[in-house]
Protein backbone atom coordinates (compact mmCIF):
# COMPACT_ATOMS: atom_id res chain seq x y z
CA UNK A 1 0.00 0.00 0.00
CA UNK A 2 1.05 3.44 -0.72
CA UNK A 3 2.47 5.94 1.86
CA UNK A 4 -0.36 8.08 0.76
CA UNK A 5 -3.49 5.38 0.68
CA UNK A 6 -1.63 4.29 4.11
CA UNK A 7 -1.94 8.53 5.56
CA UNK A 8 -5.61 8.44 3.90
CA UNK A 9 -6.42 5.21 5.93
CA UNK A 10 -5.14 5.98 8.81
CA UNK A 11 -7.49 9.29 8.54
CA UNK A 12 -10.34 7.83 7.89
CA UNK A 13 -9.72 5.11 10.34
CA UNK A 14 -8.72 8.33 13.33
CA UNK A 15 -12.32 10.30 12.15
CA UNK A 16 -13.83 6.95 12.89
CA UNK A 17 -12.78 6.36 16.07
CA UNK A 18 -13.62 10.27 16.83
CA UNK A 19 -17.05 10.36 15.85
CA UNK A 20 -17.75 6.64 17.79
CA UNK A 21 -16.28 8.54 20.93
CA UNK A 22 -19.09 11.38 20.76
CA UNK A 23 -21.34 11.38 23.15
CA UNK A 24 -25.58 12.61 22.41
CA UNK A 25 -26.07 14.72 25.76
CA UNK A 26 -29.48 15.83 26.24
CA UNK A 27 -29.21 19.30 28.02
CA UNK A 28 -33.28 20.36 29.72
CA UNK A 29 -33.93 23.52 30.69
CA UNK A 30 -37.21 25.01 31.62
CA UNK A 31 -39.92 26.80 29.45
CA UNK A 32 -40.54 29.58 32.58
CA UNK A 33 -39.11 32.84 32.13
CA UNK A 34 -40.63 33.55 35.64
CA UNK A 35 -41.34 31.67 39.11
CA UNK A 36 -44.07 31.86 41.44
CA UNK A 37 -43.38 33.13 45.04
CA UNK A 38 -45.47 33.79 48.27
CA UNK A 39 -48.31 36.28 48.31
CA UNK A 40 -48.83 36.07 44.48
CA UNK A 41 -45.54 37.83 43.74
CA UNK A 42 -43.37 36.87 40.54
CA UNK A 43 -40.10 36.58 40.00
CA UNK A 44 -38.56 37.27 36.55
CA UNK A 45 -36.28 34.21 35.48
CA UNK A 46 -35.17 31.66 33.15
CA UNK A 47 -31.58 29.69 32.68
CA UNK A 48 -28.04 31.07 34.05
CA UNK A 49 -26.07 32.16 31.42
CA UNK A 50 -23.03 30.34 32.78
CA UNK A 51 -24.78 27.55 34.42
CA UNK A 52 -26.03 26.54 30.84
CA UNK A 53 -22.85 27.88 28.23
CA UNK A 54 -19.91 26.58 30.07
CA UNK A 55 -20.72 23.54 30.05
CA UNK A 56 -22.27 23.01 26.16
CA UNK A 57 -19.21 24.44 25.38
CA UNK A 58 -16.62 22.03 27.23
CA UNK A 59 -19.28 19.13 25.66
CA UNK A 60 -19.06 21.06 22.14
CA UNK A 61 -15.21 21.47 22.25
CA UNK A 62 -14.73 17.65 23.18
CA UNK A 63 -16.62 16.93 20.17
CA UNK A 64 -20.11 15.37 21.36
CA UNK A 65 -23.41 16.55 20.67
CA UNK A 66 -25.91 18.49 22.37
CA UNK A 67 -29.82 18.31 22.14
CA UNK A 68 -31.88 21.24 23.61
CA UNK A 69 -35.14 20.23 25.10
CA UNK A 70 -37.83 21.66 27.32
CA UNK A 71 -40.94 20.26 28.87
CA UNK A 72 -43.29 21.70 26.38
CA UNK A 73 -40.61 22.50 23.38
CA UNK A 74 -40.48 26.82 23.80
CA UNK A 75 -37.31 28.63 23.47
CA UNK A 76 -36.25 29.26 26.91
CA UNK A 77 -35.68 32.60 28.48
CA UNK A 78 -32.27 33.85 29.90
CA UNK A 79 -32.29 35.40 33.45
CA UNK A 80 -30.62 38.82 32.46
CA UNK A 81 -28.98 39.12 36.09
CA UNK A 82 -26.61 36.21 34.99
CA UNK A 83 -25.11 37.94 31.72
CA UNK A 84 -22.64 39.40 33.87
CA UNK A 85 -18.62 38.89 34.08
CA UNK A 86 -18.88 38.03 37.39
CA UNK A 87 -20.12 34.64 36.78
CA UNK A 88 -17.08 34.28 34.79
CA UNK A 89 -14.36 35.24 36.93
CA UNK A 90 -14.63 38.80 36.03
CA UNK A 91 -13.31 37.43 32.32
CA UNK A 92 -15.06 39.76 29.88
CA UNK A 93 -13.28 37.87 27.08
CA UNK A 94 -15.33 34.74 28.82
CA UNK A 95 -18.03 35.74 28.90
CA UNK A 96 -18.40 37.22 25.26
CA UNK A 97 -17.53 33.98 24.32
CA UNK A 98 -20.35 32.51 25.89
CA UNK A 99 -22.58 34.45 25.25
CA UNK A 100 -21.83 34.78 21.16
CA UNK A 101 -22.05 30.29 21.83
CA UNK A 102 -25.69 31.23 23.16
CA UNK A 103 -26.08 33.64 20.01
CA UNK A 104 -24.90 31.55 17.61
CA UNK A 105 -27.12 27.97 18.74
CA UNK A 106 -30.14 30.93 18.69
CA UNK A 107 -31.63 29.03 22.05
CA UNK A 108 -34.32 31.43 22.79
CA UNK A 109 -34.64 32.18 19.43
CA UNK A 110 -38.79 32.30 19.44
CA UNK A 111 -38.42 31.70 16.34
CA UNK A 112 -35.14 29.68 15.10
CA UNK A 113 -34.53 27.41 18.42
CA UNK A 114 -33.53 23.97 17.80
CA UNK A 115 -35.18 23.44 21.32
CA UNK A 116 -37.84 20.18 21.18
CA UNK A 117 -40.21 19.28 23.55
CA UNK A 118 -39.62 16.08 25.90
CA UNK A 119 -42.26 14.45 24.44
CA UNK A 120 -40.07 14.55 21.25
CA UNK A 121 -37.00 13.15 23.13
CA UNK A 122 -39.66 10.28 23.62
CA UNK A 123 -40.15 9.16 20.38
CA UNK A 124 -36.70 10.06 19.50
CA UNK A 125 -35.93 7.07 21.75
CA UNK A 126 -33.86 7.85 25.64
CA UNK A 127 -31.87 5.12 24.16
CA UNK A 128 -30.61 8.07 21.95
CA UNK A 129 -29.05 10.17 24.75
CA UNK A 130 -25.57 8.63 26.44
CA UNK A 131 -26.07 11.65 29.81
CA UNK A 132 -28.55 14.57 30.97
CA UNK A 133 -27.48 17.81 32.01
CA UNK A 134 -29.80 20.05 33.32
CA UNK A 135 -28.80 24.35 34.40
CA UNK A 136 -29.93 26.10 37.02
CA UNK A 137 -31.31 29.76 37.40
CA UNK A 138 -34.53 29.74 39.32
CA UNK A 139 -36.85 28.26 36.59
CA UNK A 140 -36.39 24.84 37.33
CA UNK A 141 -38.56 25.35 40.30
CA UNK A 142 -41.40 26.76 38.04
CA UNK A 143 -42.04 23.33 35.89
CA UNK A 144 -39.36 21.14 35.98
CA UNK A 145 -39.87 19.79 39.58
CA UNK A 146 -43.04 18.48 38.85
CA UNK A 147 -42.53 17.69 34.99
CA UNK A 148 -43.59 14.00 34.28
CA UNK A 149 -41.89 13.20 31.03
CA UNK A 150 -38.86 15.04 32.91
CA UNK A 151 -39.53 12.12 35.56
CA UNK A 152 -39.84 9.35 32.81
CA UNK A 153 -36.58 11.04 30.87
CA UNK A 154 -34.42 10.79 35.04
CA UNK A 155 -36.44 7.48 35.65
CA UNK A 156 -34.83 5.91 32.27
CA UNK A 157 -31.28 6.86 33.10
CA UNK A 158 -31.49 6.25 36.09
CA UNK A 159 -31.94 2.25 35.15
CA UNK A 160 -29.71 2.39 32.76
CA UNK A 161 -26.88 4.21 34.76
CA UNK A 162 -26.14 6.79 33.06
CA UNK A 163 -24.58 10.27 33.81
CA UNK A 164 -26.99 12.84 35.07
CA UNK A 165 -25.77 16.36 35.94
CA UNK A 166 -27.15 19.14 37.40
CA UNK A 167 -26.49 22.32 38.55
CA UNK A 168 -27.23 25.26 41.39
CA UNK A 169 -31.61 25.04 41.45
CA UNK A 170 -31.13 22.49 38.70
CA UNK A 171 -31.29 19.51 40.95
CA UNK A 172 -34.73 20.33 41.79
CA UNK A 173 -35.57 18.28 38.92
CA UNK A 174 -34.26 15.30 40.36
CA UNK A 175 -38.11 15.42 42.17
CA UNK A 176 -39.89 15.13 38.91
CA UNK A 177 -39.17 11.46 39.17
CA UNK A 178 -41.35 10.66 41.85
CA UNK A 179 -44.77 8.98 41.32
CA UNK A 180 -46.33 12.61 42.99
CA UNK A 181 -44.11 15.31 42.51
CA UNK A 182 -47.00 17.99 42.55
CA UNK A 183 -48.43 16.76 45.58
CA UNK A 184 -45.02 16.46 47.45
CA UNK A 185 -44.43 20.04 46.69
CA UNK A 186 -47.94 21.05 47.41
CA UNK A 187 -47.58 20.08 51.28
CA UNK A 188 -44.23 21.51 51.21
CA UNK A 189 -45.06 25.03 49.46
CA UNK A 190 -48.43 24.71 52.26
CA UNK A 191 -47.34 23.33 55.04
CA UNK A 192 -43.11 23.58 55.34
CA UNK A 193 -43.01 19.66 55.34
CA UNK A 194 -43.48 16.70 53.43
CA UNK A 195 -44.31 13.31 53.66
CA UNK A 196 -40.57 11.69 52.57
CA UNK A 197 -41.76 9.07 49.39
CA UNK A 198 -41.50 5.91 49.43
CA UNK A 199 -40.57 5.38 45.71
CA UNK A 200 -38.30 7.86 45.22
CA UNK A 201 -34.97 6.49 43.05
CA UNK A 202 -32.76 8.85 44.41
CA UNK A 203 -33.80 8.78 48.19
CA UNK A 204 -29.98 7.74 49.88
CA UNK A 205 -27.81 9.46 47.39
CA UNK A 206 -25.54 11.97 48.46
CA UNK A 207 -26.41 15.17 46.37
CA UNK A 208 -26.34 18.98 46.68
CA UNK A 209 -27.99 21.96 45.07
CA UNK A 210 -28.15 26.20 46.07
CA UNK A 211 -27.76 25.63 49.94
CA UNK A 212 -30.67 27.44 52.03
CA UNK A 213 -27.73 29.91 53.49
CA UNK A 214 -26.84 30.62 50.05
CA UNK A 215 -30.78 31.27 48.95
CA UNK A 216 -30.24 33.84 51.99
CA UNK A 217 -27.46 35.23 51.16
CA UNK A 218 -28.89 35.69 48.13
CA UNK A 219 -32.69 36.87 48.58
CA UNK A 220 -32.29 40.71 47.59
CA UNK A 221 -32.35 39.57 43.76
CA UNK A 222 -36.30 38.20 44.94
CA UNK A 223 -36.93 42.12 44.87
CA UNK A 224 -38.63 41.36 48.62
CA UNK A 225 -40.11 38.41 47.58
CA UNK A 226 -40.05 34.97 49.33
CA UNK A 227 -39.40 31.47 47.38
CA UNK A 228 -42.42 29.30 48.51
CA UNK A 229 -39.77 26.52 49.51
CA UNK A 230 -36.08 26.79 49.18
CA UNK A 231 -34.32 23.51 47.19
CA UNK A 232 -32.10 22.27 49.59
CA UNK A 233 -35.28 21.62 51.96
CA UNK A 234 -36.78 19.86 49.59
CA UNK A 235 -34.07 17.60 48.48
CA UNK A 236 -33.46 16.76 52.08
CA UNK A 237 -37.51 15.78 52.98
CA UNK A 238 -37.63 13.69 50.13
CA UNK A 239 -34.79 11.88 51.08
CA UNK A 240 -31.49 13.04 49.51
CA UNK A 241 -28.28 13.19 51.37
CA UNK A 242 -27.34 16.48 51.22
CA UNK A 243 -23.34 17.66 50.92
CA UNK A 244 -22.39 21.41 51.43
CA UNK A 245 -19.22 23.73 51.06
CA UNK A 246 -17.99 25.79 53.78
CA UNK A 247 -17.89 28.92 51.91
CA UNK A 248 -20.63 30.21 50.13
CA UNK A 249 -20.64 30.50 46.63
CA UNK A 250 -17.73 28.15 46.45
CA UNK A 251 -17.81 25.44 44.08
CA UNK A 252 -19.04 22.57 45.46
CA UNK A 253 -19.48 19.13 43.61
CA UNK A 254 -21.01 16.36 44.40
CA UNK A 255 -21.34 12.77 42.66
CA UNK A 256 -23.01 9.46 43.86
CA UNK A 257 -23.36 6.56 41.83
CA UNK A 258 -24.54 7.98 37.99
CA UNK A 259 -25.77 11.33 39.69
CA UNK A 260 -23.24 14.20 39.19
CA UNK A 261 -25.02 17.50 41.44
CA UNK A 262 -23.28 20.56 41.36
CA UNK A 263 -24.23 23.53 44.10
CA UNK A 264 -24.10 27.20 43.11
CA UNK A 265 -23.03 28.77 39.66
CA UNK A 266 -19.23 28.38 40.84
CA UNK A 267 -19.64 24.62 40.04
CA UNK A 268 -21.22 24.84 37.01
CA UNK A 269 -17.26 23.90 35.42
CA UNK A 270 -16.47 21.36 37.93
CA UNK A 271 -19.64 19.53 37.11
CA UNK A 272 -18.54 19.54 33.61
CA UNK A 273 -15.45 18.17 34.03
CA UNK A 274 -16.84 15.58 35.95
CA UNK A 275 -19.30 14.52 33.06
CA UNK A 276 -16.77 14.89 30.61
CA UNK A 277 -14.89 12.03 32.64
CA UNK A 278 -17.97 9.97 32.42
CA UNK A 279 -18.54 10.00 28.43
CA UNK A 280 -14.47 9.05 27.71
Amino acid sequence: MSPIRKFALAATLGFAAMQAQAANVLVVLSDANHLDLKDGKVFPTGFYLNELMQPVKLLLDAGHHVTFATPEGNAPTLDASSDDKMYFDNDVTALQAHRALLSKLKLTSRSESPVVSLSRVAQMGYANFDAIYVPGGHAPMQDLLTSPELGKVLQDFHARGKPTALVCHGPIALLSAMTDAPAFTQRLAATGHAVKPADWIYAGYRMTVISNAEEQLAKSLLNGGEMKFYPQTALEQAGGVYSSNTQPFTSHVVTDRELITGQNPASAVGVADELLKRLK
